[in-house]
């Protein structure tokens, strides 16, 4: 209970200030409405982005308690007030060419013309996230060092075939794919979007080489391995790519900004405490295929946003896919837990 304490006293206090918004919306029913609009969008985020906490503890397990204390504070801080709420707005704001102050001003007096301008590119969102998170699970799906295979012969042929060159190509493959989807006019802006993607995934895994010593040579998956700011970076860019998904659904639930951001907060710090639980309590060494489910959720996840440039993908879909992966990766573990007992 205690790695959820903190949780909990930020959850009673996001909740008071969301029935006081409502509340001065629309009175008590506002109150009432905001209030379970905010829960709904807490238990939304979380079922998105758990596959996300799963990830998060399989890289901070090997950290050292510096870069564990940094990412659960700063990185928390990071991905509930910057990625939740900053980071949309910088979204519109570039697309607009308006400054952040009216950017927030439309959010709050004209959310209906906020959310419009979100929508619009949403293409070049879900080419960049696509992007980024297909590198991430074909990088784990092609290390030829695990140990453990969850989906025997796929995962094993992978290992022996795969190469962080060959992750690159597929990801480019998919961006091409995903500009052949769109509107002519939004080709260019969703290859840029894809480019960009892949290019920060790239230059996260340069940039820890560069200032982490006897690493010249390591892939990211390797680097992020000890803490570092490179590993550090590229949590905050997975939960970027993850967090904007969250972001763009709130708006199919309530128009409401401060609502969305109150209730995408809660859902983040839960994320936060599920990934601290995982980590000390040496979930993933219990659970052995847990890594891998998640890995394959975010790879299902990648591809569901490349497909979101064209069509429409409920969100349920996105977040019953992550979690099933989730339930049959523990499922998995369990009974690999109880043959080895067998054995002995």
């Amino acid at each position: 209970m205690k790695h959820f304490r903190i949780s909990i006293i930020v959850t009673v206090a996001l909740m008071v200030l969301a029935g006081w918004w409502g509340y001065t919306q629309g009175g008590v029913a506002g109150a009432l409405t905001a209030l379970w609009i905010t829960g709904v969008l807490g238990i939304m985020e979380v079922s998105l982005s758990f596959d996300n906490a799963v990830v998060n503890a399989s890289v901070l397990k090997n950290w050292n308690p510096f870069w564990q204390k940094l990412f659960l504070t700063v990185g928390i801080l990071v991905a509930v007030f910057g990625m939740r709420l900053v980071f949309p707005l910088a979204i519109v704001a570039v697309a607009t060419g308006l400054d952040m102050f009216q950017v927030w001003t439309m959010a709050t007096t004209t959310p209906q013309e906020y959310s419009r301008h979100l929508m619009d590119v949403h293409a070049e969102v879900a080419a960049f996230g696509g992007a980024f998170l297909l590198l991430v699970f074909l990088n784990f799906l092609f290390d030829e060092e695990k140990d453990m295979h969850w989906i025997g012969w796929i995962e094993e042929k992978a290992g022996r075939i795969g190469t962080e060159g060959l992750a690159v190509l597929l990801a480019l493959v998919a961006v091409f794919v995903a500009v052949e989807l769109v509107p002519a006019e939004k080709q260019f802006p969703v290859l840029y979007a894809g480019m960009v993607g892949i290019a920060i995934y790239l230059a996260v895994g340069w940039l820890s080489s560069l200032l982490e010593e006897e690493e010249h040579d390591a892939d990211l998956g390797k680097i992020v391995q000890r803490g570092s700011i490179g590993g550090f970076l590229y949590l905050e860019v997975l939960d970027a790519s993850f967090s904007f998904d969250g972001v763009i659904g709130a708006f199919a639930i309530t128009s409401d900004v401060v609502i969305i951001m109150l209730g995408l907060a809660i859902g983040a710090m839960y994320v936060r405490s599920v990934t601290v639980y995982l980590v000390h309590k040496g979930t993933l060494d219990e659970f052995v295929y847990l890594e891998h489910g998640a890995h394959w959720a975010i790879g299902i996840l990648a591809v569901i946003m490349f497909a979101s440039v064209k069509y429409h993908i409920p969100e349920w879909f996105t977040g019953l896919s992550g979690v099933g992966f989730i339930v049959v990766s523990l499922w998995s573990s369990l009974k690999y837990r109880k043959e080895m007992r067998t054995a002995q």
